[in-house]
């Protein structure tokens, strides 16, 4: 127990420990309360079970390769964590991106932002007890991921987004996906108003529970869907657009008491906003240019051409290169040799390729931003996730620090339940979205 509680605890009052163990703790916070019977006096709150020395190994690793460790922070919506750390690397590069690969981004992680909502309210609703909400938003969840699985192959930790674009392009048939996880998307939303906005036991577990001024919650660095519903309607998308968000058409939900109900109500609005700047997208994307002539060749004859003896057969990739042939790398990534792989068909098919992939992954060569410094930050999941990186012209960064959003969240948590009852610690975590591993990184 703590000795700061255990010191001013008084002695009729009881200290008891709430996690990490505790299901609604998600394994790695503990807060240690200070009870009179089931009100809570006191309280603190231990970070730290989950620390894996984020920023110090990303400090020993290269530009490239730690960027798998960017979607282990918040892991419900990677890659918005991927599209942050890239943009700060490209920021000290002076990149300029193709537009199509800046419309991809902007496209998942809208789909990674409406994914984190629903994981967030579909946790916080059945730890008050709403299961059925749980249900409905896993299965909305099932639809979005099945986009974003078929785009970048993984589910969770994808580490789609690449260093002057992404890694490969959409999959054939995506707008047909896109718009049934939409559609579905819809759905569910309107069945959880429906079940939880005018329900009596979730009013009582949330309106005026965890109220946060606007005052305190600026004091305390909030942003995000927290810091919105207390009213203020501060967004990176809109107060320092970044991508093609200044083209897209969206409002920025607020609420209006900051408490339990508002943020519930808020993180709802803002997936139909994503909904809106996804189909934006779906509209305004550029068509892609893949099997297209090049030279006036398809690309297999173009690369049989390049070469001074033909091979016996046309090249065929591995079916898990599908979307980076060399017909598309134009529309994806950056025309810049420093900072990208050459498409596999050279690699495979041509000494200068083999040798431009070969010095890429080489030690000391790669991607070397000049030396300087840069910071630069996106509306993640829970807010503000911001990046900064120092580099000293090496193939490492020499610094980098991860603003993350969830930490200010969590200070004020002690606040928030002051006063309040045992239960009401539930449904206040709960609507934070605490994610442990951007938290404890």
């Amino acid at each position: 127990m703590s000795s700061r509680l255990q010191t001013q605890a008084r002695p009729d009052s009881l200290l008891i420990n709430m996690g990490p163990s505790h299901p609604a703790m998600h394994g790695a916070v503990r807060i240690m309360l200070e009870l009179d019977g089931e009100r809570i006096l006191n309280s603190e709150v231990e970070v730290g079970y989950l620390h894996r020395g984020f920023e110090k190994t990303c400090e020993n690793r290269t530009y490239f390769n730690l960027l798998i460790y960017t979607d282990r922070l918040n892991y419900v919506s990677p890659l918005i964590n991927n599209v942050g750390y890239v943009m700060t690397v490209e920021k000290l590069l002076g990149l300029n991106i193709p537009e199509r690969a800046q419309y991809i981004r902007v496209l998942m992680s809208e789909l990674s932002r409406i994914s984190d909502h629903l994981t967030c309210l579909a946790a916080m609703a059945m730890e008050c007890g709403a299961f059925t909400v749980f249900l409905y938003n896993m299965k909305a969840r099932e639809f979005l991921w099945d986009v974003i699985e078929a785009t970048t192959g993984a589910r969770m930790t994808t580490s789609y987004i690449r260093i002057g674009g992404v890694r490969a392009d959409l999959q054939a048939d995506y707008e047909a996906a896109v718009q049934k996880g939409l559609a579905e998307t819809r759905k569910v939303l309107k069945d959880v108003h429906g079940l939880l906005d005018k329900n009596k036991i979730f009013l009582n577990r949330t309106r005026d529970i965890g109220v946060m001024s606007p005052e305190n919650a600026l004091s305390y660095g909030w942003t995000g869907p927290a810091l919105r519903s207390t009213g203020i309607a501060y967004d990176v998308r809109k107060a320092h657009p970044y991508l093609f968000y200044d083209r897209m058409n969206f409002d920025i939900p607020t609420g209006e008491r900051g408490d339990n109900f508002d943020r519930y109500m808020v993180r709802m609005r803002e997936m139909e906003q994503s909904l809106r700047i996804v189909e934006q997208c779906l509209a305004q994307i550029p068509k892609a240019e893949r099997g297209l002539m090049v030279d006036g060749m398809e690309p297999a004859e173009a690369i049989r051409a390049a070469r001074t003896q033909k091979p016996d057969r046309p090249i065929k990739l591995s079916p898990n290169l599908e979307g980076s042939e060399k017909a598309v790398t134009k529309d994806i990534l950056a025309d810049d040799r420093r900072v990208t792989i050459p498409p596999k068909e050279e690699t495979y098919t041509s000494i200068e390729g083999l040798i431009s992939h070969f010095k890429f992954f080489m030690k000391g060569h790669g991607i070397r931003p000049p030396k300087g410094e840069a910071y630069l930050s996106v509306e993640g999941g829970n807010g503000e996730l911001g990046y900064y990186i120092v580099s000293d012209g090496t193939d490492r960064p020499y610094r980098l620090h991860l603003r993350a959003p969830c930490l200010p969240l969590l200070a004020a948590l002690e606040d928030l339940i002051k006063g309040r009852m045992l239960a009401d610690i539930i449904p206040t975590f709960g609507s934070m979205n605490i994610i442990l591993g951007e938290l404890d990184r």
